[in-house]
């Protein structure tokens, strides 16, 4: 009967994505060991600690972090630079689009309550981790090269097979929410299309128009902000696809609940996660 630590579990979502290091948005907040039975839900509070406590689980993972938790999570949206440059985007201008709103989470990351989750996790002796950010970039790996599959099949895909060709993933097939081209046409070409995911969250307007003023016309985002949405589509840059944020999540989710249960580890799913 195998039996894992909480570092082991963070290692085994580490490896998915050949991570070393244990990003901003993603921690152990109270370590265990022997751990065999899972509960694991996109959001968990306090209230899901204490319910898996009582029913027996040796261990809780959330994906989402805490929203007290006393992480850097602000450092994993800089990835943004990172994918704007591989995009084509000059780094400067990357960096313009991207620092001001860090900068912004870094100042609330000194407001919060650092202490609330971790000190209820250890109260409970439930050992308690989220994993965010390698999931996502699995996710968005998965994404992109669904889409890059695509075009590669027919150069002049449209907008609307770029969205049949990722309905073909089970996540979305079986979602609550459909896929929106939320700028665009169906019957417009994609042209090239970067799945600006897995850096913590969305790009709003900033990061979405550098790519359009950049010469990228379809940029993919799992959820935007209305206001920002209304911005883009007031300047008609550019093409936007919005996937839905817990099935786009669940792309990369699901390949991590799978490698446990392979594992040998007992897997229970709440919260968003099937």
């Amino acid at each position: 009967m195998i039996m894992v630590t909480t570092q082991e579990l963070m290692q085994m979502a580490l490896g998915l994505v050949e991570m070393q290091d244990i990003p901003g948005d993603s921690a152990i907040y109270h370590p265990g060991e022997n751990i065999r039975k899972v509960l694991f839900g996109i959001d968990i509070s306090t209230a899901e600690l204490a319910m898996a406590k009582q029913l027996g689980f040796d261990a809780v993972i959330a994906h989402h972090p805490p929203q007290t938790s006393a992480i850097p999570a602000w450092q994993v949206y800089l990835r943004h630079i990172d994918f704007l440059v591989q995009a084509g985007v000059p780094r400067e201008a990357a960096e313009a689009a991207v620092k001001p709103r860090a900068e912004a989470m870094a100042a609330a990351y000194q407001s919060a309550n650092h202490e609330h989750y971790s000190s209820i996790a250890r109260l409970l002796d439930m050992p308690f981790l989220n994993i965010h950010c390698p999931l996502d970039e699995l996710g968005r790996r998965i994404m992109q090269k669904t889409v890059d599959d695509c075009l590669a099949v027919n150069s002049q895909a449209t907008l609307g097979d770029v969205v049949e060709a990722l309905n073909a993933l089970p996540e979305f097939a079986e979602a609550h929410t459909q896929i929106q081209i939320a700028m665009g046409e169906a019957e417009a070409p994609a042209g090239r299309v970067v799945v600006a995911h897995g850096a913590l969250t969305n790009g709003g307007y900033a990061v979405a128009n550098a790519y359009f003023t950049h010469g990228i016309p379809t940029v993919l985002y799992i959820h935007i902000p209305y206001s920002d949405l209304q911005r883009l589509r007031a300047e008609k840059k550019g093409q936007l696809i919005v996937t839905g944020h817990i099935s786009s999540d669940l792309v990369g989710i699901n390949p991590f609940v799978q490698k446990m249960r392979a594992a040998g580890l007992e897997v229970t799913t709440i919260s968003g996660i099937r």
